[in-house]
């Protein structure tokens, strides 16, 4: 009998596809708590293991003697040991295009409060004595200006369109496009980082992590002065220190982060006593829709996989795309 490893809490959808593919022969352990102690143990008996964000070790991935596919709750997965996977011949899948809608909603919002202020007008009402903060005209428009999306997959595809509906001007930044085609429509392509940095008004970052931050203090340099940032991608994306920095000092007008180096973040996170942050726990794909978008995808994707049937497309590994 199959056998499936669920860690993480689900949307309820997700509990009720648990129960429903006991019922076609799967043996299911099913662990709410986030954290990898907390599955590690029943790893040895995972035919398929349904992740969320924690990490996968290549310690823990030592002891998965049957392991044949891990299905992430999700699009990154850097959380996960790929090299210790490829060396076991193991296939991570992931779910597609189940959360751009989420991720690129919660991007704009980020910039629509951070040029609103969003933060210090909710001050100006609940503390004594603020109400006249209003008048020093701090918020400003984000219709016709200039917006760069770092990374131009789904989910800057997405945001592009909901940004041309506030009239900007919008520039798009992605290697991996330049090499292999970049899509019809009106986004002009960004071939020089550098100069589109001190273009940009705004800017919504949408690539995976590297070895480095993409946006380091350098690059925070040469942004515009008064930049609004959104950060909806991965943490260490974007140098926290040089971040809250560059925010201390105004040269960046306001930043949305939904992502964090490390999860949750420390106390004495420089970010947290900056009111022109605009901070959320990782939870842009996580919309009660999006939740139960990616439950549901997660577990079919290791059920399909099982069976032979997943499209190869949602293999990150595709050389063990066939079982």
């Amino acid at each position: 009998m199959p056998h499936l490893l669920v860690a993480g809490k689900l949307h309820p959808s997700g509990e009720a596809l648990l129960e429903q593919i006991k019922t076609q022969g799967f043996g299911v352990d099913y662990v709410q708590e986030v954290s990898e102690p907390s599955y590690a143990p029943l790893i040895g008996r995972a035919d398929a293991l349904v992740i969320r964000t924690q990490p996968l070790s290549a310690g823990t991935i030592a002891m998965a003697d049957r392991l044949k596919v891990v299905s992430r709750h999700g699009v990154g997965y850097d959380a996960v040991d790929l090299a210790a996977l490829n060396a076991r011949g193991i296939a991570l899948a992931i779910v597609g295009d189940v959360n751009s809608v989420s991720v690129a909603e919660h991007a704009m919002m980020q910039l629509l409060a951070g040029a609103k202020r969003a933060l210090l007008a909710d001050r100006a009402v609940r503390e004594p004595g603020r109400w006249n903060w209003r008048d020093g005209l701090e918020q400003r428009e984000i219709s016709g200006k200039n917006l760069l999306i770092i990374g131009y997959g789904r989910t800057g595809q997405r945001l592009a369109r909901m940004a041309a509906g506030f009239d900007m001007t919008i520039r798009a930044y992605d290697p991996y496009l330049s090499r292999n085609g970049w899509p019809a429509g009106p986004v002009e392509e960004a071939t020089d980082l550098a100069e589109s940095l001190g273009w940009a008004d705004c800017i919504s970052i949408h690539v995976p992590k590297a070895d480095k931050p993409t946006l380091g203090a350098v690059e925070i340099a040469l942004m515009k002065p008064g930049v609004i940032l959104a950060n909806t991608a991965r943490g260490g994306i974007v140098d926290e220190t040089a971040l809250a920095q560059a925010l201390a000092s105004g040269h960046v007008g306001a930043a949305g982060i939904d992502v964090f180096s490390k999860e949750p973040p420390a106390g004495g996170n420089p970010l947290f006593d900056l009111s022109t942050a605009i901070l959320s726990p990782h939870i842009a794909g996580l919309t009660a829709e999006c939740g139960e978008r990616m439950a549901i995808a997660s577990i079919q994707n290791a059920v399909n996989y099982l069976g032979g049937t997943l499209d190869p497309q949602l293999i990150v590994n595709r050389e063990f795309a066939h079982v």
